[in-house]
């Protein structure tokens, strides 16, 4: 317990926690993330999202998904047209599987052409609209069930499957997850404003490029975890394209008062670039 208030009381500032917390420097990057939550700043940054209800005009529908452990997954399933081995997993940011999420999914699905996108419910059912439903769910999150669930994507999908992924804020360092649990099936990863894997070791097994969306006035996703991002990658051997934007934390985000529609477009449109060069 003492160790936990020695965590929180680290995560004063993003600076401190990103230059002086040791404690959770040997965990995984899925578990950093998670310690935000304790912050009460970082939930004050977190505004509930505005209202969206989503009916979707390309087809998808609400499924489940075998995993491993015994425990059907929910996901929100798009499948192309043609039949075609190219997929996109999406992930969620801390509310859950929303609206707002399925929205994007179809979005990427009419972009993107033949392609088929599965927006995958990491929460198992549970979804927020305030900050503090989010950050007790986000806390909740094990990643050992959030592994098995990408791992019952990819059955579904089939080992043929060419394996894009892309997330926000909790989704994005969930996107850089799937990416490397998918192992030679990854095509392609996208990550906004997430955090991203920081055991080196683990990033030479990645499969495929990164693109990082990075907003520079974000105090959580910082400077410090960015760079510290991109010698890790380099020393790696891997291929990384940071995009740095003059925006905050959930600038791409509709549902948020801090969305930039104009910068959201531009890293919207280097998102589908990323992604049709990798996933033809």
């Amino acid at each position: 317990m003492k160790k936990l208030f020695f965590v929180i009381a680290l995560l004063g500032s993003a600076t401190a926690f990103a230059q002086k917390d040791m404690t959770v420097c040997h965990t995984s990057a899925t578990d950093k993330f998670a310690v935000f939550a304790s912050n009460k700043k970082f939930n004050r940054d977190h505004p509930s999202p505005l209202p969206y209800v989503h009916e979707s005009q390309a087809g998808g529908k609400m499924i489940k998904i075998k995993c491993a452990d015994g425990v059907e997954a929910n996901a929100y399933l798009i499948e192309a047209k043609s039949k075609t081995n190219n997929w996109v997993f999406v992930f969620q940011e801390w509310w859950g599987l929303n609206d707002h999420i399925k929205r994007e999914a179809d979005n990427l699905f009419n972009d993107l052409g033949n392609v088929n996108v599965i927006a995958l419910d990491m929460y198992d059912g549970k979804l927020a609209t305030d900050p503090q439903s989010a950050g007790k769910y986000m806390q909740e999150f094990k990643k050992e069930r959030g592994a098995e669930i990408v791992k019952g994507a990819l059955a579904f999908a089939g080992p043929a499957a060419k394996v894009g992924t892309i997330g926000w804020c909790f989704g994005g360092g969930q996107s850089m997850q799937a990416s490397l649990i998918a192992g030679t099936q990854a095509a392609a990863c996208v990550i906004y404003y997430g955090q991203p894997e920081d055991n080196i070791d683990r990033l030479k097994t990645l499969n495929c490029d990164v693109l990082d969306i990075w907003p520079t006035q974000d105090k959580w996703i910082n400077k410090e975890l960015t760079d510290k991002f991109v010698a890790n990658m380099k020393a790696a051997g891997k291929n990384l394209t940071v995009k740095s934007y003059e925006a905050d934390h959930a600038f791409a985000n509709p549902s948020n008062p801090k969305h930039n529609k104009e910068l959201a477009a531009d890293a919207y449109k280097n998102t589908l670039a990323f992604f049709k060069a990798r996933l033809k």
